[in-house]
């Protein structure tokens, strides 16, 4: 029997705890249940917190792209850099070389909110990966970049 088969959802032998999409979702649902409330403990949700881990690599950055890297629709970003802004975790500005651009920046206080969050999802994220070796964490990373990358001339 072909190994795939089992997790193709137009074959009669899918089984959906061989679906990989089924097992990405638990993972993802089930992680997020548990950041949740360690975010809410320290006065973040998770998009917000989507936010503060992005600027944390690069800030400022433009909206559009703060919004492909959180897999957030551009209108919904734009809600929650909003009342993040509102809150003083950012600030935006439209950008000077294109007004179009609205460039989003980590404010002091969300600075201070970026660590406070770093500390209370870091043991969440060790006790995950407990256990893999490092040269399985890559493997992990490449298939899931690849299993991506299969899907893009599918996107519309």
């Amino acid at each position: 029997m072909d190994v795939f088969l089992s997790g193709n959802p137009g074959a009669a032998a899918f089984r959906v705890k061989r679906y990989p999409f089924y097992l990405l979702n638990r993972l993802v649902s089930r992680y997020n249940s548990i950041i949740d409330a360690r975010l809410r403990a320290i006065g973040l949700d998770i998009p917000s917190w989507r936010v503060l881990m992005i600027l944390g690599e690069k800030s400022p950055r433009g909206a559009r792209e703060i919004a492909e890297a959180a897999v957030i629709n551009l209108s919904t970003m734009t809600r929650i850099i909003q009342r993040m802004a509102a809150a003083e975790l950012v600030t935006a500005a439209p950008s000077r070389d294109d007004a179009r651009v609205t460039l989003v920046a980590l404010a002091p206080a969300g600075k201070a909110r970026l660590k406070k969050a770093r500390q209370v999802t870091a043991p969440i994220y060790e006790h995950l990966v407990a256990g893999l070796a490092p040269e399985e964490f890559e493997q992990l990373i490449a298939l899931l970049g690849r299993l991506h990358d299969n899907l893009e001339p599918l996107a519309p």
